[in-house]
C-alpha cells in the first residue's frame, strides 16, 4: 500500500502486542512484535478512507480504464473472453483476473465449485471507549460461543469490535439498549480495559468459510482474493491473504508478455489453494477447540496453551506465517 501511496497513515493503528485469553481456566497467549524483531506485528486501518485511495489511485493511471457497471454476462473460448455488462455495453480481453470478492460474478458465471466450511456464527461489530488505554495491543478472548476481539484504533481509548456468536446471541445482544450492551461487553472482555464508557451504532453480518475448488479453471481465468476463498475473522487474516496473492502473482508474471499463456498460472493455483485450505481448517480447528467446554477439554486446552507459549522459537515461526513472511505464505 505504501508502494501505490494509497496508505492511510492517519488512519491506521499498529498494535505491537496480542494477548489470547479465554473463558475458563488462566491458560493464555502472549505475541509481542519484538519477538520477531518488529516494530509492530500488523495494523488496523479504516477501510473507507483506504478504499477511497485505490479508486483515486486507478483513476489517475493512465493504464487503468474504469468500467462502473456491473457484469451481466461471460463467455469464454480459447482466444478470448467476453464480458456484458447491465447497462449493455460488452468487452473483449486477453486474459481475466478475477477478484470481485466473496459473492464473485466470475466464480458463479463459470460454474466453478465451491467449498464450505459452515460457522454457525455471524459477527456483530462496533467501535467503544473504554476507561483505559488499549497499550497498542490487540485484545482477543475465546468464550464458548465465539471469539470476542477488542482491536486498538489510532485513538488511544477507542477499539474496534468483532464479536462472533451464534445468531440468536446476536440478536438479543443487538436489541439491548447501549447502557446494558455495554455492561455485556465489559463482562465479556473481563474489563481488561476497564468499563466501556460509550458504544458506537453495532452492526452484524454472516460469517462463512469457503474456497473455490480450482482458482485456475482457463488459461485465461484466475480467481485471487476473496473469489478463491473467504477465512473466518477470528484471525484477522482474510485481506492478508489477499496481499499475498497479489504479491506472488505480480512474481509470476514478471516481464510474461503473454498471461494466458498455457500452464503459466499452474504452481501459483497450487500453492494458492493448499495455503487456502489450510488457513480454514486451522481457524476451524481453533473455533472447535476453543468451544469445547467440559473440564477434560478446559484442562487439556489450558496446558497445551501454556506450554506453547513458553516455546519461543515455536511461536517466532508461527507468528511469521501469520504476518505472510513465512516458507508457507510463499516468503523463503
Amino acid at each position: 500500500l505504501q508502494d501505490l501511496a494509497v496508505w492511510p497513515r492517519e488512519r491506521a493503528a499498529a498494535y505491537r502486542r496480542m494477548v489470547v485469553w479465554e473463558q475458563w481456566g488462566s491458560g493464555r497467549l502472549d505475541f509481542t512484535a519484538a519477538e520477531v524483531q518488529r516494530e509492530q506485528l500488523g495494523w488496523l486501518v479504516e477501510m473507507s478512507p483506504l478504499a477511497v485511495g485505490l479508486w483515486q489511485a486507478c483513476a489517475a493511471d493512465a493504464n487503468i480504464q474504469i468500467q462502473l457497471q456491473s457484469l451481466a454476462g461471460l463467455s469464454v473460448d480459447d482466444s478470448s473472453i467476453t464480458l456484458q455488462f447491465d447497462q449493455g455495453e460488452s468487452l473483449c480481453a486477453d486474459f481475466l483476473l478475477a477478484a470481485d470478492g466473496a459473492r464473485s460474478f466470475v466464480r458463479q458465471a463459470l460454474d466453478l465449485n465451491v467449498f464450505k466450511t459452515p460457522t454457525q456464527q455471524v459477527a456483530l461489530a462496533t467501535v467503544i471507549q473504554t476507561q483505559q488505554e488499549h497499550q497498542h495491543t490487540a485484545w482477543q478472548r475465546f468464550l464458548v460461543d465465539g471469539p470476542l476481539a477488542l482491536l486498538p484504533a489510532p485513538q488511544a481509548n477507542l477499539c474496534s469490535v468483532v464479536w462472533s456468536q451464534s445468531p440468536q446471541l446476536a440478536e438479543q445482544r443487538m436489541a439491548m439498549s447501549d447502557s446494558a450492551f455495554m455492561q455485556d461487553i465489559s463482562r465479556a472482555a473481563e474489563c481488561r480495559l476497564g468499563p466501556v464508557e460509550a458504544v458506537d451504532r453495532r452492526v452484524t453480518f454472516p460469517l462463512t468459510q469457503q474456497r473455490v475448488e480450482n482458482c485456475y479453471p482457463h488459461p485465461r481465468v484466475l480467481l485471487i482474493g476473496d473469489a478463491m476463498r473467504v477465512v473466518h475473522p477470528l484471525a484477522g487474516l482474510g485481506v492478508n491473504l489477499g496481499f499475498e496473492d497479489v504479491d506472488q502473482l505480480v512474481n509470476v508474471a514478471g516481464q510474461q508478455r503473454d498471461l494466458a499463456f498455457p500452464g503459466l498460472w499452474q504452481r501459483f493455483a497450487r500453492t494458492r489453494q493448499a495455503r487456502s485450505a489450510a488457513m480454514i481448517a486451522t481457524l476451524d480447528m481453533l473455533k472447535r477447540f476453543y468451544a469445547l467446554s467440559g473440564p477434560a477439554a478446559t484442562l487439556l486446552r489450558n496446558t497445551g496453551v501454556s506450554a506453547f507459549n513458553a516455546l519461543p522459537a515455536l511461536k517466532r515461526q508461527v507468528m511469521r506465517e501469520a504476518m505472510g513472511l513465512g516458507p508457507l505464505s510463499g516468503n523463503l
